[in-house]
């Protein structure tokens, strides 16, 4: 009788040994190898045969080389999601053939936003393949999300087709008895192969599904969302080799505290990594925030020290976030710095341009910083704000209502120009706010008569300030 085999894999790039490593020779990890057993070759004939088959039909097509000046450029109609936030992160929709990694952390809503998705889309055949809940289940959330009052009847659950199912080679069966035009995949680490025979969620499972339904997705041209789960460091769960397999991975994040959720592109090959969604969760779904800087800025906070208003752009969409910060003595030997929402090491960076280049000792202080509304800002423009909520906490005198700025800072205390200023000014000027600081390198080419709001431009941050302080 064979014996079991055991191999060893890197769950970051997916190397094989036959022994532990330490280090990975593929991709230079370390610790990243988990001991993976294989039972012996004694499987059933017939599920290696209906699996063959299978991938047989699926692959029909036999690929030829092309010369690249024989290949014709067409531009092929994307598939309209009904959601406009989805869509911009996607690039525009769903590209035919094209296939979707959905992830998240664990009831943040990734589930609930695929299915509202679908509902949208009664012009389409939709399989939904769950591997985690009941189809009573399902329909229990579907009946919620349908009994939204600002349904308005453009919703409808006659052409999704629910599948409650961990078999791949089950999947691929009714797949090719119901002829979906969009096929959900819920989720990918419950998802089992027989061509391997170890659990479902390992190593070797999520590679082999995932690269099948690569295969389904692009000889069919029937495109396919995996949602996926994330692990405790917050990256996707499953080898890396995952990602690289995907056309796009797309994070839904966000703070249980709060009621707001981001959909985040992190790659994508059909369009911009840079775009963001923002969704309000509700109890019968997630609402779509079209209008971001209303929901990001606090009602009242005149007479408020530490709050300064920046005009940032995530993507091409721009938007007013509200930057808080508290200075405070240190009560311990150490000084804290700690951020929410941005990078803490841009903040060390500019709290040492603040004391250096400006004059403000904050080497014994504690800085707290938080980004409003529970968002992760990466916009560079946010500098100037940050430094103006800093000293605001510091010397405890609020910057007066109606002010906002957008501005790189440099080591040198320089604030450097920063882009699409025509759009930060006009959303400024649309929310109602009478002065906006800018870089002055930005009024190049730049007409400021168009605008009713007033503009300040500056050089260095010590003009900022002096605007903002007196």
């Amino acid at each position: 009788m064979a014996k079991d085999k055991i191999v060893y894999v890197c769950s970051n790039c997916g190397q094989e040994s036959p022994k532990w490593i330490g280090k990975c020779p593929a991709c230079g990890q370390w610790n990243t190898f988990k001991e993976l057993r294989i039972a012996a070759e004694t499987g059933s004939s017939a599920a290696r045969s209906a699996a063959q088959s299978v991938r047989s039909s699926l692959s029909t097509n036999k690929n030829k080389p092309l010369s690249l000046k024989d290949i014709s450029i067409h531009d092929e109609p994307r598939l309209d999601m009904k959601d406009a936030e989805l869509n911009r992160v996607l690039g525009g929709g769903l590209v035919p053939g094209s296939i979707i990694l959905l992830g998240g952390e664990p009831g943040i809503g990734k589930s609930t936003l695929t299915l509202q998705t679908i509902l949208h889309m009664p012009e389409h055949q939709i399989l939904y393949v769950s591997g985690e809940e009941s189809a009573h289940q399902l329909k229990m959330r579907a009946e919620r999300i349908l009994a939204n009052p600002l349904n308005d009847g453009r919703m409808s659950d006659e052409n999704v087709t629910i599948l409650c199912e961990t078999s791949l080679e089950n999947i691929f069966a009714n797949i090719k008895e119901t002829h979906p035009e969009l096929v959900i995949i819920d989720s990918i680490q419950t998802i089992a192969t027989e061509d391997v025979e170890s659990s479902p969620g390992s190593i070797s499972q999520v590679r082999e599904c995932a690269a099948a339904l690569l295969r389904f997705a692009k000889t069919s041209g029937v495109p396919v969302i995996l949602i996926g789960h994330i692990n405790k460091e917050g990256s996707l769960a499953g080898p890396k080799i995952l990602e690289h397999i995907v056309d796009t991975v797309i994070q839904f994040e966000g703070d249980q505290h709060y009621m707001y959720r981001i959909l985040r592109s992190i790659k994508n090959r059909f369009g911009s990594t840079s775009e963001l969604g923002i969704y309000e969760m509700r109890q019968n779904g997630l609402r779509q925030v079209s209008n971001p800087s209303e929901l990001l800025l606090s009602q009242d906070h005149e007479g408020l020290s530490g709050i300064a208003i920046s005009s940032a752009i995530e993507g091409v969409r721009p938007f007013l976030v509200e930057t808080q910060a508290l200075v405070s003595s240190a009560a311990y030997g150490t000084p804290q710095r700690s951020a929410t929402g941005f990078d803490q090491r841009r903040l060390n960076m500019l709290l040492a341009v603040l004391e250096k280049r400006v004059g403000f000792k904050l080497m014994q202080k504690d800085v707290f910083l938080n980004i409003a509304g529970g968002l992760r800002v990466t916009d560079l423009a946010m500098d100037l704000s940050v430094i103006a909520a800093v000293l605001s906490s510091n010397v405890d005198t609020a910057i007066e209502t109606g002010w906002c700025m957008a501005g790189e800072v440099g080591l040198s205390g320089e604030v450097r120009p920063v882009n699409r200023i025509e759009q930060r000014v006009a959303e400024a000027e649309k929310l109602g706010f009478s002065h906006m600081i800018i870089p002055k390198y930005n009024l190049n080419g730049f007409d400021a008569r168009k605008y009713q709001i007033e503009l300040h431009p500056v050089r260095k941050v010590e003009e900022a300030l002096r605007y903002l302080f007196g």
